[in-house]
């Protein structure tokens, strides 16, 4: 199969530079029990022929939300017959359409909703073992960051709760066409170990965003919403703001939400 040439299409920026294509489809290390590989948005297929070459390790599906997309990845890659699903991937229901299978996810994927593909991937967390993403250079040190750091946030967090995260690689705007105004960085994440936190996971979320909505201000301070009584607020967590919190303690955040809910029910959150 030829090389597939990059084409510009709904604004987006391609990759046209097929090493960094072949490297990023050879970042995939496929945790044990890992069969199949999504890639999200694989427009014309500059990183799909890369994949295609692998398919003795596993199979290929491709979605992709584009007519036009789909069309020409149904003329150019036959190998993928039956695996091109024209659909948008933060609507996608894993479980249904791998039937629970566990997954790697990869892709160059659209900087416009790179937070809320891994939002979806978090919501597939104990099917998604993997992801391998090209994604702006600024989104990935935010998922990689740690306590402590400006950049620490809410997707930090969230993502560390379940996964070990790699920054692989930067990736320069001169490989793209047209060449994008930021630096791109591919990012790895493997599921780790933690099968379930230590706590109630949905009340964690709640817990992680309304800790970073106030970034500035102590957990004291922060967490008024959830109606917590003097005492609870006396713990030493409630010093300290959200940027220096772990995920553990958020996870012993939550727990003594928990108990603060159960003596006494009805916060606003």
């Amino acid at each position: 199969m030829d090389r597939v040439a990059p084409k510009k299409h709904l604004g987006q920026h391609f990759l046209a530079d097929l090493n960094i294509s072949r490297r990023i489809a050879e970042s995939l290390r496929l945790p044990d029990g890992v069969r199949h590989v999504l890639e999200v948005g694989p427009g014309m297929g500059v990183l799909t022929q890369f994949l295609l070459e692998r398919r003795a390790e596993y199979e290929t599906t491709v979605v992709e939300i584009d007519r036009e997309s789909v069309a020409y990845l149904k003329v150019h890659f036959p190998g993928l017959e039956g695996r091109i699903l024209e659909a948008d991937f933060l609507k996608m229901k894993l479980d249904q359409q791998f039937a629970g299978a566990p997954l790697s996810v990869i892709g160059n994927f659209p900087y416009n909703i790179s937070t809320q593909i891994y939002f979806a991937i978090l919501a597939h967390r104990q099917q998604v073992r993997e992801s391998v993403g090209m994604i702006q250079k600024e989104v990935a040190e935010r998922i990689a960051a740690g306590p402590g750091s400006k950049t620490y946030g809410i997707l930090s967090v969230l993502v560390q709760a379940w996964y070990d995260v790699e920054l692989l690689f930067l990736v320069g705007p001169h490989v793209f066409v047209p060449p994008p105004k930021v630096q791109s960085a591919v990012l790895r994440l493997t599921r780790n170990q933690t099968l379930q936190l230590d706590c109630d996971e949905a009340l964690f979320f709640k817990v992680v965003k309304q800790a970073f909505s106030t970034r500035r201000k102590t957990m004291r301070n922060c967490m008024k919403p959830f109606g917590l009584s003097a005492e609870v607020v006396a713990d030493p967590l409630f010093d300290k703001r959200a940027e220096q919190l772990s995920v553990q303690d958020f996870v012993g955040l939550t727990q003594l939400v928990t108990a603060a809910r159960q003596v006494s029910p009805g916060e606003a959150l």
